[in-house]
Formats: C-alpha cells, sequence, structure tokens
C-alpha cells in the first residue's frame, strides 16, 4: 500500500513539473514570434508589403490627367438635296426639305499649353465642325492640323495659353501586366476614369481602313487593356500610374457596341511621331523597309525547318526597296529594329513607323541560324529618302483640301499625263460638292493642272463658277462644278 501511495504521487509530481514546463516555453516562443514577425514568410492575405502611405493607388494620375482631357464634340452638316421636287399633290414645285445637322462626340488629349490636342482620327472624320470642352467648362472651337487614318490620329489646335497637358510616357516601355488609367466622356460623361492592366500588346484588330490607292496603309499595333471604354472615349488618354501618357484610346472589341473587356490604344510613340509630322510637314512621313513579311507560326516553321520562333519572317524582298539595297534577302527574319525586339508582323510596322524617308536604322536578322546586323536606309513608298511638305494656301484651305503630285505608276495605269491627288479633304468646297478623297484632279476651268502651283493659279481671285475635271483611281472619269 505504502508502494502504491509513493507511485502516485511521484506521478503527480511528475506531471505538475511537465506541464509548468510546457506552458513556460509555449510562453516564450510565442513571445519570440511576436517580437520578429519578418523571420517568417507568412502575410495577412490582404497585406501588400507596402505601408499605408505608400500603398498604389490612382489619385495622383487621375489629377494629372483629368484637367488634360477634353471632350470633342463634332457637327455634321445634312447632304443636301439641291433639286426641287415636283408635288403632284399640290401641282406645284417644292424645295428640298431642311434636314438638321447630325452631331458627334468623343474626347482628346492636351498635349502642349498653346492649346494643341490629339485625338483620333474617327472622331473628327468629314466633321463641318469641330467644337472642344475642357476641363474647367470654357468651350472653343478647333481647327484641324492633320489627320492620319492609317494610324486613326490627328491633331487639333484652339486659340488658348497656359493649358495643363500631359507629358509623353514611353509605350515601348509599358508591360503586360502594368496598372493603367482610361481617361474620356463615355456616353458625354466627361471626365471619366476608369483603371485596369495592359493585357497584351503589338495587336492588330482590322478596324483601320486601308486603300493602296490613296495611299492608306494601316499600321495597327494596338495596346489592349481591359480598362472599361465606351463611345465617347475615343480620342482619350491611356495613362500610366505615373500620369504620363502611353495611349490614345481608340476602339473596343464588343458584339453590342459597348465595354465588355477589351479595349485598344494607339501606342503613344506611334502618337507622336504622326504628331510631329502634321506639324512639321503637314502630312505623315511614312518609312517603308520594301519587303513582305509575314508572322512565324506552326506552319512555317515546319515548312521551312525554322528552329527559333522568334522574329518576323520576309517572305520578299522588292528589288526597288531599302532593304534589298542593304543586302536583306528573302528567309530572313526580322529580330530587333534599332533596340526594340520585333516578334509578329504589328510590332516591326510601328517600330518602322517610328522613322521618316532617309532615316537610318539598325535590323539585326537571322540567316540560316545566323545573327546580323544591317543598316537600312528608309524610302517612302515612291522609293525616295525624301521627306514630302503639304503646302499651306489660302485657296487650299477655301477647298478643304491636301494634295500631292500623282505618281508614276499612277500616270501609267490611268493613261494620264499630270495631274494633283487629293489625299485628304475636310469641310470645304471640294467636299461640299460631292468629290472624294484619291480623286486625281486633270483640269480646273478646262485648264491643265500638273502641280499645286497649277492649282493655286487657276483659283486664285477666282470668283463665279468653278469647273473641275479628273478621274478617280479605279479609272472613273468624274467632274464636278461650284461656286467661289
Amino acid at each position: 500500500m505504502k508502494r502504491l501511495t509513493f507511485i502516485f504521487f511521484a506521478a503527480l509530481i511528475g506531471g505538475t513539473a511537465a506541464l509548468t514546463l510546457d506552458h513556460l516555453l509555449v510562453k516564450g516562443q510565442n513571445q519570440i514570434q511576436a517580437s520578429n514577425p519578418l523571420n517568417y514568410p507568412v502575410r495577412f492575405a490582404n497585406y501588400n508589403g507596402m505601408t499605408p502611405e505608400s500603398s498604389m493607388d490612382f489619385i495622383k494620375a487621375s489629377e494629372i490627367s483629368l484637367p488634360a482631357v477634353v471632350h470633342v464634340k463634332t457637327e455634321y452638316a445634312p447632304q443636301q438635296n439641291q433639286f426641287y421636287y415636283y408635288d403632284p399633290f399640290h401641282d406645284m414645285w417644292g424645295k428640298p426639305q431642311q434636314q438638321e445637322p447630325q452631331m458627334g462626340s468623343g474626347s482628346g488629349v492636351i498635349i502642349s499649353g498653346d492649346g494643341y490636342i490629339v485625338t483620333n482620327n474617327h472622331v473628327i472624320k468629314d466633321a463641318d465642325k469641330v467644337e472642344v470642352t475642357l476641363y474647367d467648362k470654357k468651350t472653343y472651337t478647333a481647327k484641324v492640323i492633320g489627320k492620319d487614318p492609317s494610324t486613326d490620329i490627328a491633331l487639333l489646335k484652339i486659340d488658348a495659353q497656359n493649358l495643363p497637358y500631359l507629358i509623353y510616357g514611353n509605350s515601348d516601355d509599358v508591360k503586360v501586366g502594368e496598372w493603367v488609367l482610361a481617361v474620356g466622356n463615355p456616353f458625354n460623361l466627361t471626365s471619366t476614369v476608369t483603371a485596369g492592366i495592359v493585357s497584351a500588346k503589338g495587336r492588330n484588330v482590322g478596324i483601320l481602313e486601308g486603300d493602296p490607292n490613296r495611299d492608306m496603309f494601316p499600321v495597327e499595333s494596338f495596346i489592349q487593356t481591359d480598362a472599361a471604354v465606351n463611345p465617347g472615349n475615343s480620342g482619350g488618354a491611356l495613362v500610366n500610374t505615373g500620369g504620363q501618357l502611353v495611349g490614345i484610346n481608340s476602339a473596343i472589341a464588343s458584339n453590342t457596341g459597348s465595354y465588355t473587356g477589351y479595349s485598344f490604344a494607339v501606342p503613344v510613340n506611334l502618337a507622336k511621331k504622326v504628331v510631329n509630322d502634321l506639324l512639321e510637314f503637314g502630312k505623315v512621313q511614312r518609312a517603308y523597309l520594301g519587303v513582305s513579311i509575314r508572322d512565324i507560326d506552326s506552319k512555317l516553321i515546319e515548312e521551312k525547318k525554322i528552329t527559333d520562333t522568334k522574329g518576323v519572317y520576309i517572305t520578299g524582298v522588292s528589288q526597288e526597296g531599302a532593304a534589298n539595297d542593304a543586302g536583306v534577302q528573302e528567309g530572313d527574319i526580322i529580330l530587333k529594329v534599332g533596340e526594340v525586339d520585333v516578334d509578329n508582323v504589328p510590332e516591326l510596322q510601328e517600330q518602322i513607323g517610328h522613322y521618316r524617308p532617309g532615316d537610318k536604322v539598325d535590323l539585326k536578322i537571322k540567316r540560316n541560324g545566323e545573327e546580323k546586323l544591317m543598316a537600312i536606309t528608309l524610302r517612302s513608298k515612291s522609293g525616295d529618302t525624301m521627306v514630302a511638305k503639304t503646302e499651306k494656301n489660302e485657296v487650299f484651305s477655301i477647298l478643304g483640301a491636301t494634295f500631292e503630285p500623282i505618281t508614276s505608276d499612277d500616270m501609267k495605269r490611268l493613261s494620264l499625263n499630270q495631274g494633283v491627288k487629293i489625299t485628304s479633304l475636310d469641310a470645304g468646297k471640294l467636299r461640299s460638292a460631292g468629290i472624294k478623297e484619291g480623286f486625281i484632279i486633270t483640269s480646273i476651268d478646262k485648264k491643265k493642272i500638273g502641280s499645286l502651283d497649277d492649282v493655286k493659279s487657276a483659283l486664285e481671285n477666282k470668283e463665279g463658277g468653278v469647273l473641275i475635271e479628273g478621274v478617280y483611281v479605279n479609272g472613273m472619269k468624274a467632274y464636278y462644278a461650284f461656286g467661289l
């Protein structure tokens, strides 16, 4: 009995000691964990590694960009039927019914304090009047400085000073997954900001119109985002979290006409080059490599036994082009333009779109598995290295058109000896008369036209009726009459 009592008390003492020791050890361990949290890789689910003062938000970028994004309103005069009609019920001739002008709406981005604004070409295309409303509610009538359907960029100017404007960012540095803001006026809801990420780059969605006869060669290399963009956002700003302009919002992918998850913006590096050309030359200076190209896909890999899928494949080289002069060959793969990697056709077109005829650029190509660096002097579509200016003149302003001499190819194909081609039309006498872009003027009031000087001399100080004759690039002859 004594032995059992001894064993019981011994076990009781030992158990009490063990419990006491365990409590002390756990308490000490908890104290160590609380005082050294960074020793363990465990975090609360909402912890982002930043202090409240440094956490990312879009307030600063919004404050910078909102005052620099404007509401662009356009007015389109209705096409009037100028013929009287007979009303048999009243046995009389009646005048054409007066129609109300149509209105349009979009956005624009102020890029300089003295009133230059970049927007989309499709926002102001064919508009007879363009009106701009600033963030502070002031309204101005804008002048169209120039436009480029191939990139969907247009440049406006208002008579104002000391305006807030956005600083250009670098769209080449934009990364997939990066946060961006879309700023514009969707559904006439002015000064709206939405946020999303860059979901892809170098997107070609086939939305821009192409027409080689009118020198329209679309350059689509859009920045794709999931920031909500709706009708009215076109021409607005895509900015990074620092408030820098990285794109011009242009399009959405949607079956309904409203936002369903994808939006597309013109990269700002391309837009900036177009704007600079319009300011300096009055027209975009388009440079060409002189090659036919295609993306590298599984079919091409199998057919050509290609081992590396990077780059853009050259399927043909123009004998009179810049690439041929530099020694580029069919079957070469373009890897880089300058310091920028290119992995598909849109990316290559975008990078070449940054240059003018006469500019020199280095191409990194791969030939038979070996990389080469080749210096190329880019050329214009006609094969020269000279830039072409659009002459500004009061006569041309009244006509509402820009012109260029016809090419030797046009002369040969249309059996012409001379003429000038209308490259763009704005509100003016020619568009009101029904003339379309691409029309080649061969005579004015029976006088032969072969240059811009001929157009000026035929119409300067002209009063009364004007007869313009010519031919379209498809071979259809036409004539138009209007008054000055």
